[in-house]
């Protein structure tokens, strides 16, 4: 290893300590992930990478918009040098995608008509789990050497594990958010419960079951149901009027 690709290496291990924060969305940090690969490998001129979700369609993202449409390619025709190191948990590379190369028939020559001849694959492994894969593309013939080869598997480790915090970090926004969106539904549902009790004087079950009966009759949910009736109380009362607020029709016709 050259001085040189050295210092690129550190510096790139470096700034990946320090890429994960809890502020940024998951596609950032992946997206400055990938960049920092290219940065690291030497003869890159771009990188992707791709993080498998087990709740979800994969999370994917490029440094680069010809690395978007090479992976695009390659995931559309259902082979390619990042599919096989996920399958297989080895890095894959090849010098001349768009020459001969048996293992991506059909990628191949597609990839060699973008432009795009060199593609080095390595699997982001955390212990037996494989978490995704970086990939990292050259316009260039046989770009990328033993050399390159050991430094994109050494940077995967730490990317793997970068990759994996940033996901779970995402995945605990998207069950935060979940939760305070049910717990506001349900707190506007007891709202319009209340609501159609002092209008009625039906029991809350009653109240319920009218909220539910309006929900199925209009094909909308039973919140947005709640929220209208929340909504025209809260007008009829900042309206300085002592009308009775309206009520979807079952609450109106009190039945």
């Amino acid at each position: 290893m050259t001085a040189d690709s050295e210092d690129d290496l550190q510096e790139s291990l470096t700034a990946l300590a320090g890429a994960l924060t809890g502020a940024q969305p998951l596609t950032v940090t992946l997206r400055h992930v990938a960049s920092l690969a290219v940065s690291a490998v030497p003869g890159a001129d771009g990188a992707g990478l791709t993080l498998l979700e087990q709740s979800g369609p994969d999370t994917i993202v490029a440094s680069a918009d010809f690395v978007e449409e090479v992976d695009a390619a390659q995931y559309g025709i259902g082979e390619g040098p990042c599919l096989l190191a996920v399958a297989t948990r080895t890095t894959q590379w090849s010098g001349s995608l768009g020459g001969e190369e048996d293992r991506w028939p059909r990628f191949g020559p597609q990839a060699g008509r973008m432009g795009v001849h060199s593609a080095l694959s390595v699997p982001l492994l955390l212990g037996e789990r494989v978490v995704g894969a970086l990939n990292i593309y050259a316009h260039g013939r046989d770009a990328f050497d033993q050399h390159s080869i050991a430094i994109g598997e050494e940077f995967s480790g730490p990317a793997a594990v970068t990759a994996s915090h940033a996901l779970l970090l995402e995945e605990s926004r998207r069950m935060t958010a979940h939760l305070q969106k049910a717990l506001t539904s349900r707190a506007t549902i007891d709202q319009a419960i209340g609501i159609v009790l002092s209008r009625t004087g039906k029991t809350p079950h009653e109240a319920f079951e009218v909220l539910r009966r309006q929900s199925q009759q209009d094909h909308i949910k039973l919140s947005d149901v709640a929220a209208q009736v929340v909504e025209q109380a809260l007008a009829r009362a900042r309206s300085g009027t002592r009308s009775r607020p309206r009520i979807p029709g079952p609450v109106i016709r009190g039945d």
